[in-house]
């Protein structure tokens, strides 16, 4: 998540700086380049966030060579023939607009800082995060099951007892969530309008007023609809499998993408690239369906204090959160600074046990919904010791042990990767 956020950094300084900065090649690897305006950020991100010089040369070599191992093990991903679909590229895009747009306030503050649209914004991300997706899956099939045995684990607290500080205060939470968006109605409605515009397109409206005036994608509408020369693998899987298969003038039927519903005319084609507008329609939000879910997490809550039935029976039955439902919603056991500050002020307010009014949750770019979290349990900083925190020490002896064998990798992977270091 991390490298995919650094992205989002380096397209707004393109964005900002494209006209001022001269770059320059500083490394390459395999068939990839490394340019030095890639570093100069990486190098302002990471001290601005720690408070330290960023021109410190011990600074940047080590961000330079975390670049360099990034690309080396992509290579190798390629030579492995690893493979990442388009809805693993799609779901990491929608987290990142997610996360920033929790950061600026909303969608639009988001699109006004970058001076893109979101959609710009992903399509500009796409390839530098498939390609991370590769290097990490391939990292991860590599290194998923390194375990230690309980002596490594106590020769490593043995050795390291004295400098692991104290296990921060953790909270273990289970929520359950309801997503007002699940009903069709909304869909149906935004379906409608969609077709509605199409139907008038057909008839002799002009596809780019119609776009300026009603495309909920503002990056394109200003420009009525055009998303310019694109190359296969950019858009949505449904999207692009109805524009690449239209004629030129040709206007599609009203396509749904995850992102909503799309009127598509092909203007030009020119190889594997083709030039198209389109007019997208997002459902739009509905008070009454966001009323209906806070009222019935309020009943669940309701029902659960009198004790009619356990927070784990609710959750299993009514949770719109499939993957936690099941295990009565349980989130799991997260330190403060894991959690983004509206969940982390819910925990404050409760003791172990208590259940929170319900409240709004925000999930990935148009999606959102709303929770009742309850806390099980609030575990107080204290030091560590194997007999209270012997998975927490096992954890941190393994990924000690994991990265003595992912740069014993690096190493080898450079004998079969071309590298050249310019500086």
């Amino acid at each position: 998540m991390k490298k995919i956020i650094f992205l989002f950094v380096i397209i707004l300084a393109c964005n900002l700086n494209a006209q001022e900065v001269v770059d320059k090649i500083i490394a390459i690897v395999g068939d990839e380049i490394i340019l030095n305006s890639e570093l100069e950020f990486q190098a302002q991100m990471y001290a601005s966030q720690r408070k330290l010089d960023p021109n410190d040369p011990e600074i940047r070599k080590v961000l330079l060579n975390k670049m360099i191992e990034d690309k080396l093990m992509y290579a190798q991903s390629i030579i492995d023939s690893i493979e990442v679909s388009d809805d693993d590229v799609n779901r990491q895009l929608e987290q990142v607009i997610a996360y920033y747009t929790h950061q600026y306030g909303s969608q639009e503050k988001l699109e006004q800082a970058y001076g893109m649209s979101v959609e710009k914004i992903k399509r500009e991300m796409r390839d530098d995060t498939r390609k991370n997706l590769m290097a990490e899956m391939l990292k991860n099939q590599k290194f998923a099951k390194i375990d230690v045995t309980r002596r490594e684990v106590q020769e490593f607290f043995d050795t390291y007892q004295d400098s692991l500080g104290v296990i921060a205060e953790k909270y273990e939470i289970a929520h359950i969530f309801i997503n007002p968006k699940s009903t069709e109605k909304l869909k149906k409605k935004a379906r409608d309008f969609a077709q509605s515009l199409r139907d008038s397109i057909s008839k002799g409206a002009d596809f780019a007023e119609l776009a300026k005036k009603n495309s909920d994608d503002p990056g394109s509408a200003k420009a009525g609809g055009d998303l310019g020369f694109v190359k296969r693998g950019v858009f949505y899987p449904e999207f692009e499998s109805a524009a690449f298969g239209l004629k030129e003038g040709e206007l599609s039927n009203v396509i749904e993408s995850p992102v909503g519903f799309h009127i598509i005319e092909l203007i030009e084609k020119r190889g594997e690239s083709i030039r198209a507008r389109h007019i997208l329609i997002k459902p739009k939000s509905d008070d009454a369906a966001d009323i209906k879910a806070i009222e019935q997490l309020t009943e669940i809550r309701d029902s659960i204090l009198s004790n009619k039935n356990t927070f784990d029976y609710y959750a299993a039955k009514y949770s719109n959160d499939k993957e936690t439902a099941k295990f009565g919603g349980l989130l799991g056991t997260f330190e403060a600074g894991q959690l983004e500050k509206p969940l982390l002020d819910q925990i404050y307010k409760l003791h172990d046990g208590e259940i929170s009014f319900p409240k709004r949750l925000e999930i990935s770019g148009n999606e959102y919904g709303f929770h009742i979290i309850k806390l099980i349990k609030r575990i107080s900083e204290h030091k560590p010791n194997l007999e209270t925190d012997y998975n927490e020490i096992k954890k941190i002896t393994e990924f000690r042990k994991r990265e003595k064998l992912n740069k014993e990798w690096i190493e080898e992977i450079k004998e079969k990767v071309y590298l050249e270091i310019r500086i």
